[in-house]
């Protein structure tokens, strides 16, 4: 089972990024007279190589996990996923070996539960998702030791300004790379799929109250907005339609002065919290298909 190296000519997207990596999205370029340039950038997909993508990963993996990624032994999680190299994909710029601008990967919870990295993330996974009783209900009958189906972790994120062009066709690797992995009697039969990612919510700058600035002409958030709950990854809203998903405050979670860090062209600042999607085996094709119509290049 091998991967064939896939190239793609994908524009990036009007997209800017805050400290810490996430996206904050200019919604307000219509009040703005700078235009963002457009560049044309050749992305390349490769397995991940044990060789050259440690560093590259965990720092992906600490974005991912944002202020929680110190819970979790990162270097252990980074050496699991490059332990199945046939499985998952890195998208790179200048050549397999470089750092990857992103990846996707998908981990077996049952096969590897005896891992401590894996009892970490499970026992974090169980404990995030009581914000949604439903959720939470049943992660504790999948994810328990006596559980008969196999639940797999998707891991997948990405650097400043790579666009969602790049999800569609990592996703629909996987599906293949599993496929052919389960006709090899490897251990990725999975029943369910767990996608672990972010969203934010915006809330007043503390910058702004403790410098008396009024807010911009038509800035003035309603109680509406205030509560609104954004995507890093645009993907996700597509994807949770077709599962329970939660919205989760991370354990350290940052203050405000964390949050006015982040927030690159808006007058609100940046709140992430954890996000988690969980769909079933058969959801996850039709889920893709989707993904290819509203983000594939040209579409």
């Amino acid at each position: 089972m091998s991967k064939r190296k896939v190239s793609k000519d994908i524009e990036a997207e009007d997209v800017e990024m805050g400290d810490g990596g996430e996206e904050n999205i200019n919604s307000d370029s219509s009040s703005d007279s700078e235009e963002m340039d457009i560049v044309n950038v050749d992305f390349e997909m490769f397995d991940p190589q044990p060789d050259h993508d440690f560093h590259g990963l965990k720092t992906l993996l600490r974005q991912l996990f944002d202020t929680d990624n110190t819970l979790f032994d990162l270097s252990a999680l980074t050496d699991l996923i490059l332990s199945q190299p046939l499985l998952g994909t890195t998208v790179k710029v200048d050549g397999n070996e470089t750092d990857p601008y992103a990846f996707l990967t998908v981990i077996n919870l049952q096969e590897h539960k005896d891992k401590p990295v894996v009892q970490e993330l499970t026992k974090y996974i169980l404990a995030r998702s009581q914000s949604s009783p439903n959720l939470n209900k049943k992660l504790k009958e999948l994810l328990s030791s006596s559980a008969s189906s196999h639940t797999g972790l998707i891991l997948t994120e990405r650097l400043i300004n790579v666009p969602t062009e790049i999800v569609p066709p990592m996703y629909k690797m996987l599906l293949e790379e599993i496929s052919w992995a389960i006709e090899e009697n490897e251990p990725y039969n999975f029943s369910n799929f767990l996608i672990l990612s972010k969203t934010y919510t915006e809330i007043p700058s503390k910058i702004d109250a403790l410098e008396s600035r009024p807010q911009k002409k038509g800035k003035k958030a309603s109680s509406k907005s205030k509560n609104e709950l954004f995507y890093f990854h645009p993907e996700d809203e597509t994807i949770q339609r077709s599962g329970e998903h939660a919205s989760y405050k991370y354990v350290k979670e940052g203050d405000a002065g964390a949050a006015d860090s982040k927030r690159a062209f808006s007058d609100f600042g940046i709140m992430p919290q954890g996000h988690m999607i969980l769909v079933g085996k058969d959801e996850l094709p039709k889920i893709v298909e989707d993904l290819e119509k509203l983000f594939s290049p040209g579409t």
